[in-house]
């Protein structure tokens, strides 16, 4: 993974609390700004810490 694209639609292994697991990127760059599809929650995440967390195609 690693590279990261505006309003790219991610898929995480764990769900948010609301139940969704897409995730849209809202900023890019040393950290990323993700909002849950789902509830529309916005969270704030480095970029080896996301890698970690999202289902691997």
């Amino acid at each position: 993974m690693g590279n990261y694209v505006l309003g790219q639609i991610i898929q995480t292994k764990k769900p948010h609390v609301c139940g969704s697991k897409d995730w849209e990127v809202l900023r890019t760059g040393v950290d990323i700004k993700l909002k849950c599809v789902g509830c529309g929650r916005e969270i704030m995440m480095l970029k080896y810490e996301l890698d970690k967390r999202l289902i691997k195609k």
